[in-house]
Formats: C-alpha cells, sequence, structure tokens
C-alpha cells in the first residue's frame, strides 16, 4: 500500500542516481564525456550548453540550486597549473558568460563561484577540475541544506535546459 507524503517532505528524486553512484567503480569521466559530445543527442544528454576549444559548459545534473553550472577545460586535467594561459582564460571568459545568461534565465541576484581542487577540498571528481557557478537570490532556500541536507530546485533540468538553449541562440 502506498501512503501519502507528509506535506512536510521535501523529494529530490534526481539525487538517488548520484548516491548509487558513488559506489560503482569510477567510469568515464562525466566532463570529459560532455566535451566529446558532438551531436546533438549526446550533448542533450550530457546537459552541454556550449563549448569552445578549451572549455565546455553544462548544467550540473546534482544541482545545489536552479541553474547550477559548470565550466570545465576540455583537457583532463586535475591542477590548474597544469593549464595553459588560454585555458584559464577561456574558462573564466565561459564562466562571465555563463553568468550573465543566468542573470537573464533565471534572475539570479548573486553567484557563488569557485572550485574544489583535490579531493580534501570536496573535489567530487578530483581528475578533472572544473568551476562551480551557483545562483542565488535574496531569501532563497539554501538554509536547507544546513537544516535537512536537502536542496530545493524550483525547476526541472530539462526545461530549464531548454530555456538556457533559446537563449544561446538568441544571443548569436
Amino acid at each position: 500500500m502506498i501512503h501519502a507524503m507528509d506535506p512536510s517532505s521535501l523529494m529530490a528524486p534526481w539525487r538517488i542516481d548520484y548516491i548509487r553512484s558513488l559506489d560503482k567503480p569510477p567510469g568515464e569521466c562525466f566532463l570529459c564525456a560532455a566535451a566529446k559530445a558532438a551531436d546533438e543527442p549526446a550533448r542533450s544528454e550530457a546537459l552541454v550548453l556550449w563549448s569552445t576549444p578549451h572549455s565546455v559548459v553544462l548544467l550540473n545534473r546534482y544541482p545545489y540550486t536552479n541553474g547550477h553550472l559548470l565550466v570545465a577545460p576540455i583537457a583532463h586535467e586535475a591542477d590548474l597549473e597544469s593549464l595553459s594561459p588560454e585555458q584559464l582564460l577561456d574558462m573564466q571568459t565561459q564562466t562571465a558568460r555563463a553568468v550573465a545568461m543566468l542573470k537573464q534565465a533565471v534572475s539570479a541576484q548573486g553567484f557563488n563561484v569557485g572550485m574544489n581542487l583535490g579531493r580534501v577540498a570536496g573535489a567530487g571528481v578530483p581528475g578533472h577540475l572544473h568551476q562551480h557557478i551557483v545562483p542565488r537570490w535574496a531569501g532563497d532556500t539554501n538554509f536547507m541544506t544546513v537544516l535537512g541536507q536537502t536542496q530545493v530546485v524550483p525547476e526541472a533540468l530539462p526545461r530549464l535546459y531548454e530555456e538556457l538553449l533559446h537563449l544561446i541562440a538568441e544571443s548569436r
């Protein structure tokens, strides 16, 4: 018998795929797979918004909040000092482009932008550095992570992905 949910419960069903993946042996780096995604079905599956010769920009499949993007170098590198000046500049250029787009798409009022370099610093993918872009709003619900280890994401990833692709197409 299925019982009704307590209305005070929050569901985050997309997180179970991530939780289950933690016990599996590592497969191909998802950032490398995103960087290699050439055709539309593969780019959509990897949530790739755009790429350049040096960087790839994609939605985080397990977001902290709505619009959480990742910017990664195409090269599978763990350390900033391993990247060329051109790669570093391109990552920052794509980060600025992503921030501008998210201001328009999700009306973000602020952003947390940063990297976790190395496992002890919290890197979930320590072999392939990447920058997080996390939109923030006045009065947002990020207190949930402190109180209940729960994220509240108000928009489904596929819908946001389509909206961001539309904005990218308009800006060309």
